[in-house]
């Protein structure tokens, strides 16, 4: 392991999120912008998700530099580390906001603050032997600025290693609570977070649009719902990012390590 991937796995661990800079150069940010504007979207007012799967490919389907986007060098090594040799794209969608859009409430999908706990306020969380508590990292592609000034992703720090149920002080709050960050995203930035970090969308600001593309990645052997992404037929992919596509099943015994060739 180098220096700067055990400092990103430290981080990662400590925070619940990273924020990786200087990911994507000037052009290849060009070429993504340039095929969200010919798709033509309905402004943010009418929709914020574009481009969403599954069912299908979604946005994958608009241009290789979606797809390129699959397995970038500079993500990897970090999902290795969160979710171990065998992991698989669950799903994807992009989101759009212009200024004035409010706030998106804070949330979780696993853990003490998801859904499915049955948590009461104030009481200590011990999460049951079949519940998912971890295993979907999502990252952020951040094709416009954000963060303080500007808005977009915000998180608790930490959060993912709760065991109590956020107060609704916090959840009404939003962005303008003590605990909330908003970390700074430049352009050509990624934010990796796992799933179990209470985040959500602080309002936006800016007076450019944001534009962000999330891909959702799970250990191999759960999924988020019933319906799977679907290859795009108009792209190349290399057998790597193909692997990505393919069915949940066992890491390892029917799901094979995604970096088997190292």
């Amino acid at each position: 392991m180098t220096e700067q991937e055990e400092l990103n796995q430290y981080l990662f661990d400590l925070q619940g999120y990273l924020v990786l800079e200087d990911v994507l150069d000037d052009e290849v940010l060009a070429t993504l912008n340039e095929h969200l504007d010919a798709q033509q979207l309905d402004p943010p007012e009418r929709g914020l998700r574009f481009g969403s799967a599954p069912e299908g490919s979604g946005f994958l389907g608009w241009g290789q530099s979606f797809v390129d986007l699959l397995d970038h060098e500079a993500v990897m090594p970090v999902l290795r580390q969160r979710l171990g040799d065998c992991f698989r794209l669950d799903r994807i969608y992009g989101i759009q906001m212009s200024q004035g859009i409010r706030r998106g409430r804070l949330h979780s999908d696993y853990g003490a603050s998801s859904f499915t706990s049955t948590v009461a306020p104030g009481e200590y969380y011990q999460p049951h032997g079949n519940e998912i508590v971890d295993g979907f990292v999502v990252v952020a592609w951040n094709l416009s600025e954000a963060g303080p000034g500007c808005g977009g992703f915000c998180c608790i720090p930490g959060s993912h290693k709760s065991h109590y149920l956020l107060p609704e002080s916090i959840k009404e709050a939003g962005e303008d609570s003590a605990g909330v960050v908003v970390p700074s995203a430049p352009a050509g930035s990624t934010v990796l977070f796992t799933e179990s970090l209470t985040h959500g969308t602080a309002s936006w600001t800016a007076a450019h649009e944001r534009r962000c593309l999330l891909y959702k990645y799970c250990v191999s052997h759960i999924a988020w719902t019933s319906g799977r992404m679907q290859q795009p037929d108009n792209a190349a992919l290399t057998d790597r990012q193909q692997m990505l596509f393919r069915d949940p099943s066992e890491p390892h015994r029917f799901f094979p390590s995604l970096f088997e060739t190292e």
